[in-house]
């Protein structure tokens, strides 16, 4: 089969497509053949060897897909049932290829609301929101919510999850990016590039961040007393979460696992129309170094997904 790899860290260069043998399924796992793959900004700084998560190349990267099931070895899943998750995160999934192997916990039945490149561009984003707004942040009916990046592929699905339970949404996104965001229905947009956040909003029960740097201490001035800031991007900031413990604020950090509870409960919100998940753009397998370079830009609504 084909698959993405990469022998040395770098530029979206470095990205060469390769045979490999087709992975094997161990018991309760089960072989993938995939239809899509969804990238996350993690990858492109995986593939520069900014941090040493899959250890030195190579390595393929990788983790959101939907496809096809072909070899159960396990009572969960059958041939011909079409799946999607977040298998192995943070180890390695090896999901840049044309089947990957996979704990059948790590997957679900993908809906027949949801086409495989809108379910591979949903695990990571939607799990990493779910994880921070309802299993850290505990969000109910009346709370007030801060969400950053609401342009991004977290920040979309958050504004419709944080809605769907009952939580007032506020969410920055920068002016060109107003429409699309609106579009998910949260009750105020900030601009954060024609007014400082902090100065216009007050008594938040929870933040959520994707955007880390100044982003995450500013967001100290806008929570209540006792209110809860949640991370994905500054988990491991001792100084920032010293900072808000002082001033009787939580300060939660979030790495997103695999979650088949989670994904289901997200299934659920889809089928209900009460979330869709937005890719801006799908690439055939063989474009995945432009695929990096449209990740890197900085300029993404929503995903971006790999086709197979």
């Amino acid at each position: 089969m084909r698959a993405i790899t990469q022998h040395q860290f770098g530029g979206p260069e470095v990205l060469t497509i390769v045979d490999v043998p087709e992975p094997r399924p161990l018991p309760t796992e089960v072989l993938v053949r995939v239809k899509a793959i969804g990238l996350n900004p993690l990858e492109p700084r995986l593939r520069a060897g900014e941090f040493p998560l899959l250890g030195q190349p190579p390595f393929i990267l990788g983790w959101d897909i939907s496809g096809v099931v072909e070899d159960a070895h396990t009572w969960r899943f059958r041939p011909g049932d079409e799946v999607f998750g977040m298998p192995q995160f943070p180890r390695a999934a090896n999901a840049y290829a044309e089947a990957v192997a996979a704990p059948a916990l790590h997957l679900v039945r993908k809906p027949a609301s949801l086409s495989h490149v809108e379910a591979s561009a949903l695990p990571v984003v939607g799990l990493t929101a779910w994880q921070g707004l309802v299993d850290l942040g505990g969000v109910s009916e009346g709370d007030r919510v801060l969400i950053h990046g609401g342009g991004g592929g977290v920040g979309h699905v958050a504004i419709q999850l944080a809605k769907a339970l009952g939580a007032h949404v506020i969410t920055t996104a920068s002016g060109g990016k107003r429409e699309f965001v609106e579009g998910f229905g949260p009750d105020e947009v900030v601009d954060y590039q024609a007014v400082d956040f902090a100065e216009v909003v007050r008594d938040v029960d929870l933040v959520l961040d994707t955007i880390g740097g100044s982003t995450v201490e500013r967001s100290l001035a806008v929570l209540r007393p006792g209110g809860h800031l949640v991370t994905a991007v500054a988990e491991e900031d001792t100084a920032l979460i010293a900072k808000f413990e002082a001033a009787g604020m939580r300060f939660s950090g979030i790495g997103v696992d695999p979650d088949p509870v989670a994904l289901r409960g997200l299934v659920d919100l889809v089928e209900q129309g009460k979330l869709r998940v937005h890719v801006q753009e799908t690439f055939p397998f063989e474009r995945i170094a432009d695929a990096h370079r449209l990740l890197e830009s900085g300029h993404l609504q929503g995903k971006v997904v790999l086709t197979v």
